[in-house]
């Protein structure tokens, strides 16, 4: 039994970490839910198993008597947070993107790296959502005839950028059936009710978003291969949940997809829907609620023998954040033995 504590207990991805800690039974001895002062005022309490919880203002206090801690916060407070929990003995998984390419700090989806978490001081990076999809789908090719060059381009919910993304496609949807103006945007660069928007955060001066950089550094870190090639186009479309992506992948050897099939059907984490004839194939709104990855639309390049191209899908608040979060605290129960702490 752990004592446990969530870090941004009341925003998107922490309460669905919360849940997930009750769905899957994790072995919780105490728990406690950490939020800001704003996040603490807005919400007093967190259901769990049964029980009311106060949400309590983050502080150093907090963290005493904690192991693990699950935290969803933005960079800023992890950067001021995460240390000082560590520091007070727990091993805090970190949902932000405050340490995730700190070569210090594992990055961890554990059906690709379980085997880094050991060498964790304190803190563990969970890493960017469209990155942890597609990693999964890509470690049971790259182990079977080694992944080379990814290119994918993505398409991703609005939740991915939080409350305040979705509550605007509501809005805009409304405006949009209702034949009316809707507010200027403000969590996006434009609208994006019946659009696609090829920008999520910032231009950086090579031309590429952050996101894409994530997906870049990311996938290279995890999969521990810096020669693998990421080139990646992330797009926001009106969709409220799960992330698709498009994927070309390049092997040192070719793959057919017949053994791409086989090797997805033997890979944890991983659902292949992949029957053309039946129109089958993996969709956003079957995705969410799921903490598997979809992989369908298998098939060859007709001009590289080393290519294969996939449709790949998954609820990104779920294993894109905090399914992927839990499994990595789970890892660590595995790891410690009972009364102990890292």
């Amino acid at each position: 039994m752990k004592n446990v504590a969530v870090v941004g207990a009341t925003g998107a991805v922490g309460a669905r970490m919360v849940r997930l800690l009750e769905e899957r039974s994790f072995p919780v001895g105490s728990i406690k839910f950490l939020a800001s002062d704003r996040g603490a005022s807005e919400r007093r309490v967190v259901r769990f198993k049964g029980e009311e919880f106060p949400v309590e203002p983050v502080s150093d206090s907090a963290f005493e008597g904690v192991e693990i801690v699950l935290s969803s916060t933005p960079a800023s407070v992890s950067r001021q947070w995460s240390p000082r929990a560590a520091q007070a003995g727990a091993v805090v998984v970190d949902n932000s993107s405050a340490f995730r390419m700190d070569p210090e700090v594992p990055l961890v989806v554990p059906e690709v790296n379980a085997h880094d978490i050991p060498r964790h001081q304190g803190i563990i990076a969970n890493p960017n959502c469209s990155t942890i999809q597609m990693v999964v789908a890509l470690k049971p090719l790259h182990d079977a005839a080694r992944v080379r060059r990814v290119i994918v381009s993505t398409y991703q919910s609005v939740s991915g950028a939080g409350q305040t993304g979705l509550s605007e496609l509501e809005e805009q949807l409304e405006a949009l059936v209702q034949k009316r103006d809707w507010p200027a945007p403000s969590k996006f660069a434009h609208p994006i009710a019946g659009n696609c928007l090829p920008q999520i955060d910032v231009f950086l001066p090579d031309g590429y978003t952050k996101e894409e950089r994530k997906m870049i550094d990311e996938t290279c870190k995890i999969m521990g291969d810096p020669a693998i090639e990421v080139v990646p186009t992330c797009v926001r479309v009106p969709v409220p949940y799960s992330h698709s992506e498009s994927i070309l992948v390049e092997t040192e050897r070719p793959l057919c997809p017949e053994e791409a099939r086989a090797l997805w059907s033997a890979a944890p984490g991983v659902t292949v829907l992949d029957d053309p004839d039946r129109n089958a194939y993996p969709l956003a709104a079957d995705a969410e609620g799921h903490d598997d990855v979809f992989v369908g639309r298998i098939r060859r390049d007709p001009f590289r023998p080393n290519a294969l191209l996939f449709w790949c899908v998954s609820d990104n608040l779920r294993k894109g954040a905090a399914t992927n979060a839990v499994q990595i605290a789970e890892e660590l129960v595995k790891l410690q033995p009972a009364g102990s702490s890292r």
